[in-house]
Formats: structure tokens, sequence, C-alpha cells
């Protein structure tokens, strides 16, 4: 008896151990901010344990990680997921904190944070709080833009979540990542300097921790600081050279400065990253930017006449390469069908400078140049 009590056990700790393995493997390619291997990996993971909130959970953050055509994440996503969840009764805390994320991309703070604190009440034991669900509240209110989530409240639950690992052997550099954003989100004069010491912080945790040095260059690139960003980006990339984010950054950066070494960043980052509609328009954009023209619009043409018909910015893509072909009106259609009809959080104020440089050129075009560089200001 004592023996299939053994094997009982030793099968449920295998299969405990393989399902955390499953879901860390989708956890990594979340960070390494590829999102559909991600979100492969762990569909494939809930469907095998459908009932594993720890699965559920990270499923549901990479739905919210990924952006739709409108520039928007799939928040609709990730809300059918949780609340399937929650209806069959897997009444988990960290399923109640992916559904109080959802709820702050929607708004509802008080909602939100009425399930953080029943997920906090639920993994208390002896007075001391779970620093898993603390991150996980920390890691909710650091997504989204500033207006998103309070993050007053995160950076208090994350500072506890610091304090009950500081005696852990392996301490959980994630934590430090969340505080910092959440730093930068609160705003104030200490903001840069409190996110600055806990990037930092991720640092001395894990020196191989390649997104505190790409958040720290994000701070210096707010600065415009290119010494100190291109030192950040370039030792995130050391530290780790699968981390694409980084590359992606320097690849903006040098695109209108140096095409060659543009291109190098660019190829670093396809190789790192899924092959998706972005890295295709990527790719068409740095064509452009070599001066081969009719190459780019001919790979735009390929992405709208397969999987990628629908990416918004094929059209912005299109009237740039019209524009040095010496197409104006095709360039002024293109260019006027996108601003007319892509979603806000698509368009950039270089779009709108673009626009009223391409009006110019038309005769009895003078008033709407202006309203698109008013745009472009605003």
């Amino acid at each position: 008896m004592k023996k299939l009590t053994f094997l009982v056990l030793a099968v449920l700790f295998a299969g405990k151990l393989l399902l955390a393995q499953d879901v860390d493997a989708g956890k990594k390619l979340l960070y390494y901010n590829r999102i559909a291997s991600a979100t492969q990996s762990l569909e494939k993971t809930v469907l095998d344990k459908p009932k594993e909130a720890d699965a559920i959970y990270w499923l549901g953050q990479t739905y919210l990680a990924t952006v739709k055509a409108d520039g928007k994440k799939d928040v609709a996503k990730a809300k059918a997921l949780y609340q399937k969840a929650l209806s069959e009764g897997l009444n988990e805390p960290l399923i109640w904190v992916g559904m109080g994320h959802v709820e702050l991309l929607e708004g509802k703070n008080n909602e939100a944070r009425q399930r953080f604190e029943a997920a906090i009440t639920a993994t208390t034991k002896r007075k001391k709080e779970n620093p898993e669900i603390l991150n996980a509240i920390g890691r909710a209110n650091a997504d989204g833009g500033s207006t998103v989530g309070d993050p007053l409240y995160a950076i208090e639950k994350l500072k506890r979540a610091v304090e009950l690992t500081q005696d852990d052997k392996k301490q959980n550099p994630e934590i430090y990542i969340n505080l910092g954003i959440n730093y930068l989100k609160a705003g104030g004069d200490k903001s840069g300097g409190d996110a600055y010491e806990a990037f930092n912080n991720a640092l001395r945790i894990d020196p191989k921790y390649a997104e505190a040095n790409f958040r720290l260059g994000k701070i210096f690139q707010s600065q415009q600081n290119k010494e100190k960003f291109e030192q950040y980006f370039n030792a995130s990339i050391e530290s780790d050279p699968a981390f694409a984010p980084a590359y992606l950054e320097l690849y903006f950066y040098y695109q209108n400065r140096d095409i060659n070494k543009a291109r190098e960043y660019l190829d670093k980052y396809v190789a790192n990253s899924d092959k998706d509609c972005s890295t295709d328009y990527f790719y068409a954009d740095y064509l452009f930017r070599s001066g081969k023209y009719q190459e780019s619009l001919d790979k735009g043409k390929l992405m709208e006449n397969g999987a990628c018909k629908d990416y918004p910015r094929l059209k912005v893509l299109y009237a740039y390469n019209y524009d040095r072909l010496g197409d104006s009106t095709k360039a002024k259609n293109n260019i006027e069908s996108y601003l007319n009809t892509a979603p806000p959080a698509t368009i950039q104020p270089d779009d709108y400078m673009f626009a009223a440089s391409v009006m110019k050129k038309m005769d009895g075009s003078e008033q709407t140049a202006i309203k698109y560089l008013e745009k472009a200001l605003e």
C-alpha cells in the first residue's frame, strides 16, 4: 500500500513539475515579447490542463499583450478567458487578479481594487501576504498608459513584496521592474529617480536581466540622452542577445541616421522575434529608407495580398513611396485614406507632418495642409 501511495504521489509531483515547466516556457516567450509563440504555448497548456489557474492567468496575460489592428489590447479575449474560469468554479486568487487587470483596462478601478484585496486576503498566511499575488497586482497596474490603474496603490503592494522576499535566496527581479514602471506612472519630481533605483535593484538581483537595462535605456531615451540610452540598450543585448525589444529601439533610432547600422539591428530583431505583419512591415519600411521605393511598394503589396491585408500602416508605406516616386496623387490618396480611417491610437505626429508636406504640393490644399500641421502639434 505504501508503495502504491508513493507511486501516486510521484506521478502527481511529476505532473505538477511538467506543468510548471510548460507555464515557465510561455512566460519566458512573453518576456522576450514573442507574443504569438507565448500564446500558442500557453493555449496548449490550458487545453491539456483546463483547471490550472497559473496557466490560465498567464494565457490571459498574453492576450492582454496582443495588440490588434486598431492599436488596442485584446482585452475582450482575456476577459472571456478569466470569466469562463470563474464561471466554471475556478475561484483562484490569481484568476481574480487577472480579472482585476482587465477591469483596470476598462477603467473600473474600484471593482479591480476589490478583487485585488480579496486575492490578498485569501492568500495571507500567518499575517504574511503572498508576494506572487502582490507582484501580479503590481503588474496589472503597470500595464497601460499613465491614466490606467492606480500606481500609488501598486507601489505600496510591491514594496511589501520586496520586504517579504528580502531573505529569499532567489529574489524575483520582475518585482522591481513593476515597481519602477509604477513609479514612472505615478509621476512627480522623484519618479524618475525612484524608477532608476528600482531598475538597478533588478540588476543587483540578476545582472543579466535584460529588461532592467532596457527600462533604464527608456528613461534616458525620454531625456534624449543618446550616450546613456544607447549604453543601456546595448547592455541589454549583451546580457541577453535574445531580448528583441532593445534591437527594435536601436533600429528606430538609426533608421533616419545610419541605414546600414539600422539594417543590422533590424536583422537581429527579426531573428529574435515571431515572424508577423509587424516584422514584414519593418522590412518594407527599411527598403523605403534605403531608397528602394519600388521594392518597398512590392513588399507592401505582398503583405496586402496575404494575411497582412488589414495591417493599418500599409497605406502610410504606400504614401511615402509614391511621394518619392513622384506620384503626388497616389501619395495624397493613401495618406488621407489612412488618416480618415485609422484608429487614433495608431496615428503618429509624423503622419500628420507628412500629410501636410504632400498637401502643400497640391493646388488648393493649403488649408488642409495647415489643418494637418495643427494636428501634428496637438
